[in-house]
């Protein structure tokens, strides 16, 4: 895996040997790789509050029961979200071939209103991020910490949690087999 670069839109699925337990069967959407760092969001672990606890001030949103996942453990006291509509939340950053960054917050917050259960299928609402330092994400790339696959927006968007790690694993060539790994190898 001698350099490898991940890109915007690339999904990593955490290997069953990553010894960090709070990756453990991750999915992570890639957001920005350079040589500065990385960083991406966890899209497949809840954060155990919902979108109204976490703006629960907010004229729109105090009432909006769509749930929150958990991006990574940096920036906890930060909100980001994915989308799969721009004709509906305009501004965000195009990581992957119809898969946003972010957008329109008021955009957002009216459609989250007007459609609560439409919109579940095409918006996830993050807290924190995973961030890597200079040069530590290849390392772990080469060290197989980190498993890189081709976002599916179905995916993202549309699985479970544990179900979204399995069939990123599903979805690499020859790993297919890992999917089946419990999250601690020594429960074998």
């Amino acid at each position: 895996m001698k350099g490898l670069r991940v890109t915007a839109g690339t999904v990593l699925a955490a290997s069953p040997e990553l010894p960090d337990s709070s990756f453990s069967h991750s999915a992570v959407l890639m957001c920005e790789h350079t040589e500065e760092g990385a960083f991406g969001l966890v899209f497949n672990r809840l954060a155990g509050l919902s979108v109204r606890q976490l703006f629960p001030e907010h004229p729109l949103l105090h009432s909006c029961t769509l749930p929150v996942y958990q991006g990574g453990p940096v920036g906890m006291d930060t909100a980001q979200f994915l989308h799969r509509r721009p004709d509906l939340i305009p501004g965000g950053e195009e990581l992957a071939s119809g898969v946003f960054l972010g957008g329109d917050f008021d955009a957002l917050s009216s459609l989250l209103l007007a459609e609560p259960v439409s919109v579940s299928k095409d918006v996830r609402l993050l807290i924190g991020y995973s961030g890597w330092g200079p040069g530590q994400l290849d390392d772990e790339l080469r060290g197989g910490s980190w498993l890189p696959a081709i976002l599916s927006p179905d995916v993202l968007f549309g699985e479970g949690e544990e179900s979204s790690w399995r069939t990123v694993i599903r979805s690499i060539e020859g790993l297919g087999g890992l999917s089946h790994q419990p999250p601690d190898s020594s429960w074998n």
